[in-house]
């Protein structure tokens, strides 16, 4: 069995791999070359292309075909076209800005996503709503069309933010472990640091793929959304770093719109809105379970970016906000102080429903 891999060298690929790897397939890796991995093992054909492009694409693949081929990299609607002659199966992964209040929350009433947002809910419908919410969504029509016109078995995967060993982008990583690095009390978060976004540790995102491969009965013609089974909190996320970085942080909420220290913690420097995806679909369908519990990812993606550090200049870009930052604390300690100071006399909380102490009493000893 022969199987084909766009893409490769990013936090899926290598497990993607492997895993074809011990199912008995011979693998083929294609993507731009453009950076490589020691985690791709030595018996891995490589090819030279750029799936972004067909002409690229059809030069680099000549005449092979495939059993099942995988595209986790490129413009995946000219993949599939590319591919339709050459393999009966294709899985494709693409990403969750096709839902409509991903990018924009007041897209929608009440504002943002659904929580959790299911495969079936609301995508973007024009350009209005989101130019690349609007791509994502057209690409992944253009992919599912090629099942509807029996072309190809096709799968696709709403990928959420992936994190993970090789990802390129390690926002919140590099976030809290440069602010650990440098010795910082504390930390703002928008909104205090409770919104819930969709993550997926790279195992566990691979082993989603590969559970498809298994399936394509099952799969065929659908899309899921896929992620961890267990999710945690932004404020959460940054407790669990910094404690692998033996540094606590003191979190410290500010109002979403003033939170510039952390926006890029919010996807597409949105809103706080949760984007929290379903993912019952996937579990009923494909029987999916997380592979690795996402503590433990969340620990060995730190422990990985310590042994490989980010470039120093995209670091200079985190501490740039360190002084605007220590602004927005005094100002959130001397609002907490003055709103201390205000007479917040509450009564005991009693719930509403009578409990007699004694028989045949009308009402109870708090006259309920």
């Amino acid at each position: 069995m022969k199987a084909l891999l766009i893409g490769g060298t990013g936090p899926t690929g290598p497990h993607i791999i492997r895993g074809l790897l011990a199912r008995g397939y011979d693998v083929t890796m294609l993507n731009r070359g453009s950076r490589d991995s020691d985690a791709i093992p030595p018996e891995v054909e490589r090819l030279r292309g750029d799936p972004h492009f067909p002409d690229t694409l059809e030069t680099a693949l000549g005449d092979r075909n495939f059993d099942l081929a995988i595209a986790t990299y490129g413009r995946i609607r000219y993949v599939a076209e590319v591919l339709n002659t050459r393999t009966d199966r294709l899985i494709t992964v693409g990403g969750t800005p096709s839902y409509r209040g991903f990018a924009d929350a007041g897209q929608n009433f009440p504002a943002g996503m659904p929580v959790p947002a299911r495969e079936t809910d609301g995508l973007v419908q024009s350009q209005d709503e989101g130019k690349f919410g609007f791509l994502v969504k057209t690409t992944e029509d253009a992919v599912m069309l090629q099942h509807a016109e029996s072309r190809m078995n096709v799968t696709h995967f709403r990928y959420p933010v992936v994190y993970g060993p090789w990802q390129l982008r390690t926002v919140i990583f590099e976030w809290v472990m440069q602010r650990c690095r440098d010795r910082r009390p504390h930390a703002i978060l928008p909104d205090g640091g409770l919104t819930l976004l969709t993550r997926g540790f790279s195992e566990n995102m691979a082993e989603a793929v590969l559970l498809a491969a298994d399936q394509p009965q099952v799969s065929a013609g659908k899309i899921y959304n896929c992620g961890d089974e267990r999710q945690f909190t932004l404020a959460q996320w940054v407790e669990i770093i910094a404690a692998e970085m033996d540094w606590p942080l003191d979190i410290v909420p500010v109002p979403d719109a003033y939170a510039s220290p952390a926006r890029e913690l919010i996807t597409f420097y949105g809103s706080s809105h949760h984007q929290l995806l379903d993912l019952d679909l996937i579990k009923r369908d494909l029987g999916y379970t997380d592979a690795v519990d996402p503590m433990e990812g969340i620990r060995r993606t730190v422990r990985w970016l310590i042994d490989n550090p980010t470039a120093p200049d995209k670091l200079s870009e985190i501490t740039a906000f360190y002084e605007i930052e220590d602004r927005l604390v005094d100002l959130y300690n001397g609002a907490a102080k003055a709103a201390a100071s205000l007479d917040h006399n509450v009564s005991d909380y009693h719930h509403a429903y009578a409990h007699p102490r004694e028989r045949n009493l009308a009402r109870d000893h708090r006259d309920r």
